[in-house]
């Protein structure tokens, strides 16, 4: 992946224990699904990064406002919609990706408890969508569509009554993001939530999905993203697909490891108190994982040994799953674990990997020479890492490049971040992805 870069593919942002990852499709659209936007993240002396104020830097502009296509939701806990409200109010999001899990908790609790702030900025935007959606008798237009993915046949909503375009669930297909059809580009095929799992805690009604991107030259990458389900769910979700018989929809280059890594993907409790191992998950995730493949965990730095009682990420499930790839990457020690760097997967017409470090590492190193601070290099670092996505450098070069052109990738990654700062001086503004 170190001679061509990728303007396709995924972004797993350092944010400590918690999801935040960006997807982007091509230069104009670019998907986030959860967030975890600590304020420490604000802090130069701290490694989690601030995802709110990367994207508003770099995402696409529309109408002068950074644009989001769609923004998706697994689940409501704090970890994965910490930040929501700052980036609604930035950004503008296209579209929404909801599940019924927030209007039984939400709408028939309105006093919301247990919810977190902004989980009910995220209900009531949702809301809002949905009743735009049924004023308008149609496509409300982009900045109120939603898409409400789930059944709850136990609750009466008013998202029941939306048209069937802006209703997905499990075994359908979303290739259309607010309005762009990504056929042939993007495909998310939904495994979760389940109705029969409404009433269910939480963290086993997230929304489940396999995420394809595919180069225009055919090769394709596939993510399986799972939220913060847990062994039970995880198998039915394979034992379904294999029964319906689409084990397509199984297979991956990267699995973001469920809940943080968290053991109880492959554990269960014993009567006795005991974790039992449960080896049919694992078989699952190594029957259809593709050649090369990586487990990816959004977590804090692996402890040297599990304490009773603690939360993910666990250190039994770590050495389960390094013994299925050869790589587990953990967002929080990707190549610095002082100063994390994001973890990017990029699709190309070479194939689906992890761009390596001697581009992360270049690009880094281009900052460094001009003298900038520790500070300023870590956030540059951070920002070049995912400009190699889509960057208008990235874009540009590829289209200029002549066959007789024999820079290598950090090469290509050091001139055009040159050129977008203008010279050898620090730039004023940040170099980002799409923008």
């Amino acid at each position: 992946m170190t001679t061509e870069l990728p303007e396709r593919g995924a972004v797993f942002w350092p944010v400590g224990t918690g999801d935040s990852t960006t997807l982007v499709i091509n230069e104009e659209v670019v998907m986030q699904i959860d967030l975890h936007d600590m304020a420490k993240a604000d802090q130069d002396d701290t490694p989690e990064v601030p995802v709110v104020d990367e994207l508003a830097e770099s995402l696409p502009r529309v109408d002068g406002k950074p644009y989001l296509s769609v923004f998706a939701l697994t689940h409501a806990d704090k970890d994965h919609c910490l930040g929501f409200a700052d980036l609604l109010s930035k950004v503008t999001i296209g579209e929404l990706w909801a599940t019924p899990r927030l209007w039984r908790e939400y709408t028939d609790n309105p006093d919301g408890d247990g919810l977190c702030d902004d989980a009910r900025a995220f209900q009531e935007e949702a809301e809002r969508r949905v009743e735009a959606t049924r004023k308008a008798d149609g496509d409300p237009g982009s900045g109120n569509r939603i898409v409400v993915i789930g059944y709850d046949g136990e609750s009466e909503h008013a998202y029941n009554d939306l048209p069937a375009e802006y209703l997905s669930g499990p075994g359908h297909s979303i290739s259309v993001l607010d309005g762009h059809d990504c056929t042939g580009l993007f495909e998310a095929f939904i495994h979760a939530p389940f109705a029969a799992d409404a009433a269910a805690a939480r963290n086993e009604t997230s929304l489940a999905m396999q995420v394809t991107l595919t180069d225009e030259s055919g090769r394709d990458g596939r993510l399986l993203l799972f939220g913060d389900l847990a062994h039970d769910t995880i198998v039915k979700i394979f034992s379904y697909s294999e029964h319906h018989e689409r084990p397509q929809y199984l297979e991956w280059d990267v699995l973001l490891a469920p809940h943080h890594c968290s053991k109880y993907v492959m554990y269960l409790r014993s009567i006795e108190g005991d974790d039992e191992y449960q080896g049919d998950v694992m078989d699952f995730f190594q029957k259809y994982q593709r050649p090369n493949a990586v487990v990816i965990s959004s977590s804090a730095v692996f402890p040297e040994m599990d304490e009773p009682g603690m939360n993910p990420p666990h250190r039994k499930a770590a050495n389960r799953y390094e013994e299925i790839v050869d790589e587990l990457i953990n967002t929080m020690s990707w190549l610095d674990v002082n100063e994390p760097s994001p973890v990017v997967f990029g699709v190309t017409a070479e194939g689906a990997a992890i761009v390596r470090d001697e581009l992360v590492e270049a690009s880094a190193n281009a900052v460094l020479a001009t003298g900038l601070t520790k500070s300023d290099t870590r956030r540059l670092g951070r920002i070049a890492a995912a400009a190699t996505l889509v960057a208008k450098s990235a874009a540009a070069a590829r289209g200029s490049a002549a066959a007789s052109d024999r820079r290598t990738g950090p090469e290509r990654v050091q001139q055009g971040i040159a050129a977008d700062r203008g010279g050898e001086s620090a730039p004023r503004t940040a170099v980002g992805f799409g923008g």
